[in-house]
C-alpha cells in the first residue's frame, strides 16, 4: 500500500512539474544514469543503505563495481572533453549498482530473500527520490505562489528577538571559515541521517529483516508532507525578503553558484544589520525562481529527527547528533534562510510525525493518538498566530515570545514522557493488593 501511494505521488508530481515546464523527480533520477548527478554523495549514501541487506562479500563487490563504473564514466568524460559544470563527477556507479541489485532480486532471488533485497533497493532509491521530490516541490512553489508572507513572519519574529538578524551578524563575522563549515553541515544533512540509519539498521543482514521503526521512515515522511505547507504558507526567508539574496555570501563562499539577483524584490536591504520595523504586514510579490521553503523549517525538522534517533546510539553518535542539530539551527538562522518562528514550527512538526509513526507501529493506541493530536493542534495554532496575530505578537513580545517557546517545550515534554512509557522495561507494574493479616 505504501509503495503504491508513493509511486502515485511521484507520478502526480512528475505530471505537475511538466505542466509548469520543470523537470520532475522521476525524469531527473533517470537522467543521472548517464549525466553527472546533482548529488553524488547522496547516491553513495543510498547505496550504503541498500548494502545493509548484503553479506560482507557482496558489499565489497558492490562498492568495487560502483567505483569502477564511476572511473569509467570519468575516463569517457575526459576523452570527450565533457566538463562537469553542474553536479558531481561521481555517483553514477552507485545508481547503477542499486538498479543492478534490483534486477538481481527479480531474476536471481526468490521468497523472503527477494523481498529483503527489494526492500534494500527501495530504501536506497527512496532516499534519493526524496531529495528529487523536494527539489521539484521547491520549483513548483516558486511558480505557483507569486506572493509571499515574509512580512507576517518577520513581524511575529519580533516576539523572539529576531534571532536570524543576530545569528546572521555572528556568521558574517566568522568570515569564510565559519560560513563554509556551516555550509558543509547544512548541505550534507541527508548523509548525516544515513550515518544514524546505518547504525540503526546494522543487524539487518544477520536478522534478515528491517526493524519496525528507524530514521529513514521519519526522514521520508517529513520530506513528503513538509512541502505541502510551503504551498499553504509561502515564505522565502529574511536573506531574500529583507536582504540582497545570495549576493550577500558570494565573497566568502567557496562553491556558491551564481543565481539571478533578488534585491529588487526585497522590502529593503536590512538583513542582517538593521532590524525590520514593526508595522502592519502585507502580502508581497516575489520572483518566480526563489523557493518558498521556510514554513516550517524542514532542515530543522530533519536535524531534530537525527537528534532523536541518535539518542540510543554510542557516545560518538549522540555527540554527532547534537552537533548536527546545533550547527543546522545556526546555519538556518545565520544564512538568512529562516526566521526563528520557522524553527519552532519545524520542531513541533517533527515530534508530531515521529509520534504518529511510533503510534502506527503500536496499533494507534490512545496515548499515541493524544500526542499526535496535541502536536497537530499546536502546529496549527502556530501557523494561525503567525498569519493573523503577528502585529499583536510584536507589540507584546514579553508575552508572545515565552508563549511560543512554552508551546514548543510542552510538545517536547508530552512526546518524551509518552515515548518513555513505550520503552521496554518502563511499563508500570501493577502491585498486588495487600491482604489483611489473620488475627
Amino acid at each position: 500500500m505504501a509503495g503504491v501511494v508513493t509511486l502515485g505521488f511521484l507520478i502526480a508530481l512528475e505530471i505537475a512539474a511538466h505542466h509548469y515546464g520543470l523537470p520532475g523527480p522521476l525524469a531527473s533520477q533517470a537522467k543521472e544514469v548517464v549525466v553527472a548527478p546533482k548529488s553524488g554523495p547522496l547516491l553513495y549514501a543510498g547505496m550504503a543503505l541498500m548494502m545493509l541487506v548484503l553479506t560482507w562479500r557482496e558489499r565489497f563487490i558492490a562498492l568495487g563495481a560502483a567505483i569502477g563504473i564511476d572511473v569509467a564514466f570519468w575516463v569517457v568524460r575526459w576523452l570527450a572533453d565533457a566538463e562537469v559544470t553542474d553536479g558531481h563527477p561521481f555517483g553514477n556507479g552507485a545508481l547503477w549498482v542499486i538498479l543492478g541489485c534490483a534486477v538481481i532480486a527479480v531474476t536471481r532471488r526468490t521468497g523472503s530473500e527477494r523481498v529483503l533485497l527489494l526492500k534494500g533497493v527501495g530504501l536506497g532509491l527512496l532516499l534519493v527520490a526524496g531529495r528529487k521530490t523536494g527539489d521539484t516541490w521547491l520549483l513548483i512553489t516558486s511558480k505557483t505562489r507569486p506572493e509571499v508572507l515574509d512580512q507576517y513572519v518577520a513581524t511575529a519574529d519580533h516576539a523572539l528577538g529576531n534571532p536570524s538578524w543576530l545569528v546572521g551578524r555572528l556568521v558574517t563575522a566568522t568570515g569564510p571559515i565559519g560560513f563554509n563549515l556551516l555550509d558543509i553541515v547544512y548541505g550534507q544533512l541527508a548523509v548525516a541521517a544515513v550515518l544514524v540509519a546505518l547504525y540503526q539498521l546494522r543487524n539487518v543482514a544477520n536478522e534478515r529483516r528491517f526493524p519496525g521503526h528507524h530514521l529513514v521512515r521519519t526522514f521520508l515522511v517529513i520530506g513528503l508532507l513538509g512541502p505541502a505547507f510551503y504551498m499553504i504558507f509561502p515564505v522565502v526567508g529574511p536573506l531574500y525578503a529583507y536582504g540582497t539574496g545570495t549576493e550577500h555570501w558570494t565573497s566568502v563562499s567557496l562553491w556558491w553558484s551564481q543565481s539571478p539577483p533578488t534585491g529588487q524584490w526585497a522590502v529593503a536591504n536590512l538583513w542582517p544589520e538593521t532590524l525590520p520595523p514593526v508595522s502592519a504586514p502585507h502580502h508581497m510579490p516575489f520572483d518566480g525562481i526563489t523557493p518558498r521553503n521556510c514554513m516550517p523549517s524542514l532542515h530543522t525538522a530533519w536535524a531534530t529527527a537525527i537528534f532523536i534517533h541518535s539518542r540510543k546510539g554510542p557516545r560518538f553518535l549522540r555527540y554527532a547528533g547534537t552537533f548536527w542539530l546545533i550547527a543546522t539551527l545556526t546555519a538556518t538562522l545565520g544564512f538568512g534562510y529562516h526566521y526563528g518562528a520557522d524553527l519552532i514550527a519545524g520542531v513541533v512538526f517533527t515530534l508530531t510525525i515521529e509520534a504518529a509513526l511510533r503510534t502506527f507501529d503500536r496499533g494507534w493506541d490512545r496515548s499515541g493518538l493524544r500526542v499526535v493530536a496535541y502536536g497537530a493542534t499546536v502546529f496549527a495554532a502556530l501557523l494561525v498566530s503567525y498569519r493573523y496575530l503577528p502585529l499583536e505578537m510584536a507589540k507584546y513580545p514579553w508575552l508572545a515570545g515565552p508563549l511560543l517557546v512554552l508551546a514548543m517545550v510542552s510538545v517536547i515534554c508530552v512526546y518524551v514522557r509518552t515515548v518513555a512509557r513505550w520503552e521496554p522495561g518502563t511499563a508500570p507494574t501493577r502491585q498486588p493488593e495487600s491482604q489483611p493479616e489473620p488475627a
